[in-house]
């Protein structure tokens, strides 16, 4: 039995992570998620931890927003929008279960990283060219799938290097990376 909780969107997410993990799921129903599923989920995060695992969309991002918050503790799962499209759509439910499988193996959490943390700092972006850079949402898109913490804006970004604690080492494997792509 799958350990954690797999916070999704919805009935077809839930079918979805069923299928390619046979893990349990919590619905939110969307992005006007209740008070009683938070309570849910704060409690599914005390006796059996939980993985935020929502769609790489806007509305995705602003549950995984509301439910982080409340959960702090919680791991994340990312899927790239590449990973997540389908002639029918884009989501969770859309993934191929090797997909699935691959961002639960990718899982990222606060805790992770080192123990002696280098932070990285916004003028590391900067001069990374992830922030005030003509191409720099294209380079933020792929690091964060370099990294496994999906795509964010540039401040969302920051303060994601920071929750998972992205290291320097891991932070410059990405970009060499990233040069060796030509991007």
């Amino acid at each position: 039995m799958f350990q954690e909780m797999i916070v999704v969107e919805g009935k077809d997410d839930t079918v979805a992570i069923k299928r390619a993990l046979g893990a349990d799921t919590i619905e939110t129903g969307g992005s006007a998620i209740g008070e009683d599923v938070l309570r849910r989920i704060e409690l599914a995060q005390e006796r059996r931890g939980v993985i935020i695992f929502t769609d790489p969309d806007a509305p995705g991002e602003r549950i995984r927003k509301i439910v982080a918050e409340r959960v702090p503790e919680a791991k994340h799962a990312f899927l790239t929008k590449d990973e997540a499209r389908s002639a029918r759509g884009l989501g969770v439910e859309h993934a191929s279960d090797e997909a699935i499988r691959r961002a639960i193996d990718r899982v990222r959490g606060p805790e992770s990283g080192a123990d002696e943390l280098q932070e990285i700092e916004w003028s590391d972006l900067l001069d990374a060219g992830l922030i005030v850079h003509a191409s720099s949402a294209r380079r933020r898109e792929r690091m964060g799938e370099l990294l496994g913490i999906g795509y964010a804006n540039g401040k969302q970004f920051h303060k994601r290097c920071l929750m998972f604690r992205i290291t320097r080492e891991e932070f410059a494997a990405a970009l060499e990376q990233l040069g060796r792509e030509g991007l």
